[in-house]
Formats: structure tokens, sequence, C-alpha cells
């Protein structure tokens, strides 16, 4: 609980902190959201809400929809192709589907520094109706090959649009998977998903994605063959298996974690667990 509490206040709290630094920082940051579907349509407005410039990249940026999304997301959001989007924005979010993702990445131009934050899903229906893996490794350590200059993330995976709406909606805080091979581009998404008030989990490498797409699938599982009844799941941070340290159960496994020079510096990282009974 005492954890919980700590997160909380750092997740509410730190901007005021922070000050008008932080605000001119993100006033001074623009975010491309590639795709303006389910997800797009989510992140844009509460992002603009954070203070950041949006501009959404569209196949069609003319079309009624999209000005209905730049106008409901603020004065300071436009929208452009999805190539001229990218090139305008430090941070460039891709909710694009697949297979249409592969033609997306692959052309919008050069993504070199730019933090690239990939969300996309990776499947089709299986001939058994259920949903399988199209890729050999992940989505986005596909992208990274095609753009080996960009800083690639992978997160906002693992839940459904309704939670970056409201992120009251789960009755609690949820835990939000980050996953990517650069530290300081995890640790710039990470201070923005505690913004919209979750909670960013470092995941670990970039190869990692694969497996948070695999928890994506989890929830296709009912959508995809149409079942009456759907079901969601989400990550809550727990305390207890660390206390498995301390009476020896784990003595098998490398202490301390291999990753500790590399784990990113989330801002749940200054809450201390309860001690152990």
């Amino acid at each position: 609980m005492r954890h919980r509490v700590l997160f909380l206040i750092v997740a509410f709290l730190a901007p005021a902190i922070a000050g008008t630094a932080v605000a001119d920082d993100r006033a001074a940051t623009t975010v491309a959201v590639i795709g303006t579907g389910d997800m797009g349509d989510s992140l844009g407005p509460r992002l603009a809400g954070l203070g950041f410039r949006v501009v959404y990249g569209s196949r069609d940026p003319g079309s009624e929809h999209v000005a209905q999304l730049v106008a409901a997301t603020g004065a300071k959001a436009s929208a452009a192709t999805s190539r001229e989007a990218a090139a305008a924005a430090d941070i460039v979010i891709l909710a694009v589907p697949w297979p249409a993702m592969e033609t997306v990445a692959r052309n919008l131009g050069n993504l070199d520094g730019k933090i690239v934050i990939d969300i996309s899903m990776p499947f089709a229906q299986g001939d058994d109706g259920y949903p399988e893996h199209l890729l050999p490794t992940s989505s986005a350590q596909m992208i990274q090959q095609w753009n080996p200059g960009a800083r690639v993330v992978k997160t906002f995976a693992t839940m459904g649009s309704q939670i970056i709406d409201d992120p009251g909606e789960a009755g609690g805080i949820v835990s939000i998977p980050v996953a990517s091979d650069d530290k300081a581009a995890k640790e710039a998404v990470a201070r923005i998903i505690a913004d919209l008030q979750l909670d960013p989990v470092d995941f670990g490498p970039l190869r990692m994605a694969r497996q948070i797409e695999n928890l994506q699938l989890i929830y296709m599982i009912p959508l995809v063959q149409n079942r009456p009844e759907n079901w969601e799941f989400y990550f809550r941070r727990s305390t207890h298996y660390g206390c498995y340290w301390a009476d020896g159960y784990m003595s098998d496994v490398a202490s301390p974690p291999f990753d500790a020079e590399t784990l990113a510096a989330f801002p749940d990282d200054r809450a201390q667990p309860p001690a152990c009974e």
C-alpha cells in the first residue's frame, strides 16, 4: 500500500515539482501520432493535455475524421501525411495495424535520433480461429531494423484505449511494460506514461517486445472468435515476490539482477517496498 501511495505522489506531483522547465520542455516537443484509429485518437488528446504539440500522420490528413480529431485535440494540434508528421516530430508514435505497418514504417524518412514508440499488434487469425503472431521476432525489432538510427520503444500495448482515455477505468493503477535497447529513451517514455497516471515498468531490452506482443494476443482471443464474453487483465505492481529472495526460494537465480546497471530510472524507483515478514 505504501508503495502505491508513493507512486501516486510521484505521478501526480512530479510535474508541479519540476515547474515551468517541464512545461517549456513539453511545449517545445512535437509528438507525431501516426494512425488515427482507436489508440491514436486516445493518445493524441491526452498528450496534448500534457502540453505536447501533437501532429497526426494520416493517409488522408484532410478527411473529416482527422479534422474532427485535430479540433478535439486542441489549438496546437495539426495533421499531415505520415512522412511529414514524422519529419516534424521529436517523438513518433506508430499506432498503425499490421500488415500496413511495414509500408508505413519503411517510408517515414530519416528517423535518426527520434524516439519511436511502437504500440502495434502484429497478428492474424489462424485457421483454428485463434490469433497468431505474424513475425519471427517482433514488430518493434522489425521497425528498429528498418530504421537503425531510431530509438525504438515498445509500450502502450497491453491495455485497451479506454485506459488511456480514463486511467481509473481499471479500478487501480495499471502497470505498462516498456522495452527498448535505449535506456534514455525508456526513461523519457516512462516519464510520459507516469504523467498519464499509469505505471511504467522496465521490461528490459527490445527483444522483450516479442513477449509484450504475445500478451497482446491474449486480449484478442475472444475478440477474433466473436465470443459473447470478453475479458481484460492488467499488470499490477507487487512487492510480494521480492520476498522470495529473503527466504532463499530463488537461491538458484543470479543476484543482483543481471541488468542492474541498465535498468531505467523510472519514477517508481524511489519507492521502497515494505519489509518481508
